[in-house]
């Protein structure tokens, strides 16, 4: 372990896995680590007995369940819009696994079916102008509406501007988009909450791009393998997908070490990181990557979520008998802040076995009491063999990574995440005017005053104090004016939830580490999902 390496990670979660893999296939030495006897981290998937011990404190669950090894229940962080349940067939984690390879190492299979809750009662959720005509959720008038709107976004392209029918999508908001078309309160909230996938309704008052590419996304990963959803799911749990791409990085030369206690991060006089001590070894190093529980004096809680994990012996009702379904609830239909999803899985993914579903209740915590804040989701499984409720932080990193050269993974502050859209756009901006080519000028105080007229008609106020250190710090880049900013964040910030965000975070730290930005152009016909 004496030896020196160019970055070490630790703990094997999604995010540390991904990252690993692609600096070891850049030819970076890479020592990867982790305080546990198994990879995952809070990315593990566990079976019966393993997930039994980490609720009940015990090993002997009940005969009836079926035996442990059958199981494989995820234990993902899955809420809001930072990691969902399922993948997108046509999302950025499927390109990084063609990319680096990794879909050799996984089969995944397609999701049976998408589906959205209204006024008690669950419905599909129609993604086209065909399935728009037939769905129970609209009246026929509203339903003609829809699919001229659905019609729009399939036929918009950024590149020609005749599908644009003189809409400038960076400057008409989202709401100026729909009112367009005169669509109804309840179709909107699906629209943006099941479609656009949004977690709560700023979305409304943001450009209408973003909103637009992701219906796109949604409608076209659906189409990917024509099934009942645009998801699809890998065999096994999502416990393989930080195992994979562990393989990826040994294959080209990373070294793991598992069930290395108290790894405690070493930094130099001036701050900087110089390497990673453990049972009295010392590993040197430049950089660092980690998730937060080892540099817990260098993040800060900005958040809570509510999880339900449930042992089934049947579908969820009302979802065609579907083996594995995702189905929204809208923050309106509760009358909560923000979403809560409801996920379920089965033995057809090899998660449980035959006859035996694992469904997850899970949500943005807004109390203290997880069984009665996700009741309205459970309410939606029927009866339940086994029922298990968790709630975890969330954190996010406080430290100057180019001061300090620790790069820690966290999930995005909500409900806006303003902070790293204005990180990203100060690196985007400041690297811009190294290569030549400044915006010119600077702020004016005209300038702010008209971004701040802006800012109290799009933000709340909690969220407006998370802009004000960022515009401060920005002073000694000011390229761009604070409205010019504003303006490049909405266009640069792509957050789409089922994994879209986990690689939108990895591609960032990837770049602070590197200086380089991952292409993504990939064929994605080189990879499939299994059929039945």
């Amino acid at each position: 372990m004496d030896e020196t390496y160019d970055v070490i990670v630790l703990g094997t979660g999604l995010k540390e896995c991904i990252l690993s893999g692609l600096l070891s296939v850049d030819g970076l030495k890479v020592l990867h680590m982790d305080r546990n006897d198994y990879y995952g981290g809070e990315s593990t998937s566990l079976n019966l007995m393993q997930l039994w011990k980490h609720f009940k404190g015990n090993d002997k669950p009940p005969e009836q369940l079926g035996t442990s090894r059958e199981y494989n229940v995820d234990m993902i962080p899955k809420a809001c819009k930072f990691n969902l349940f399922f993948m997108m067939a046509n999302g950025s984690l499927v390109r990084i696994l063609i990319h680096t390879g990794v879909t050799k190492y996984l089969n995944f299979k397609a999701v049976d079916g998408s589906y959205v809750y209204k006024k008690k009662k669950i419905y599909k959720v129609p993604a086209t102008d065909v399935e728009a005509l037939k769905s129970p959720l609209m009246g026929l008038f509203e339903k003609r509406r829809a699919r001229k709107f659905f019609i729009y976004v399939q036929d918009y392209d950024e590149n020609d501007p005749k599908s644009h029918e003189k809409l400038d999508l960076n400057k008409v908001t989202a709401k100026e988009l729909i009112s367009k078309y005169g669509l109804e309160d309840d179709t909107i909230d699906f629209i943006g909450h099941a479609l656009a996938l949004h977690n709560e309704d700023s979305y409304l008052a943001q450009p209408a791009l973003n909103f637009v590419k992701r219906m796109k996304l949604y409608a076209e990963s659906l189409a990917r393998f024509q099934g009942g959803s645009p998801y699809i799911y890998p065999l096994y749990g999502l416990g393989e997908l930080p195992q994979a791409f562990a393989r990826l990085s040994a294959v080209y030369g990373g070294t793991y070490m598992l069930n290395k206690p108290e790894c405690k991060v070493e930094f130099d006089g001036d701050g900087k990181v110089i390497g990673v001590t453990s049972e009295g070894e010392t590993a040197k190093c430049n950089k660092v990557v980690c998730d937060p529980s080892y540099l817990s004096d260098k993040v800060k809680k900005v958040g809570k979520v509510a999880r339900a994990v449930c042992v089934m012996s049947h579908p969820i009702p009302d979802t065609n008998d579907s083996h594995s379904a995702q189905v929204i609830l809208p923050q309106k239909q509760l009358g909560r802040k923000s979403d809560m999803y409801v996920f379920c899985c089965s033995y057809a993914h090899n998660v449980a076995p035959k006859g035996k579903y694992i469904a997850f209740v899970s949500a943005e915590a807004e109390t203290d009491n997880p069984e009665q804040e996700l009741k309205p989701g459970v309410d939606l499984l029927g009866s339940v063999d086994e029922i298990f409720y968790d709630t975890y932080d969330r954190y996010v990193p406080t430290n100057d990574h180019q001061a300090d050269n620790c790069f820690i993974s966290a999930l995005p502050s909500c409900p806006c995440n303003i902070e790293r859209i204005l990180r990203q756009t100060c690196v985007d901006t400041r690297w811009v005017t190294e290569e030549g080519g400044s915006h010119g000028g600077s702020e004016s105080l005209w300038e702010v005053d008209v971004y701040w007229d802006e800012c109290l008609e799009v933000l709340s106020w909690w969220e407006i104090g998370l802009l004000i250190p960022f515009i401060v710090g920005l002073s000694p880049y000011r390229y761009l004016s604070v409205r010019e900013l504003l303006a490049e964040s909405w266009k640069s910030y792509d957050s789409t939830t089922h994994f879209e965000t986990t690689v939108i975070d990895v591609m960032e730290m990837y770049t602070k580490i590197t200086g380089k930005v991952l292409d993504l152009s990939v064929d994605l016909s080189a990879a499939s999902a299994a059929e039945e």
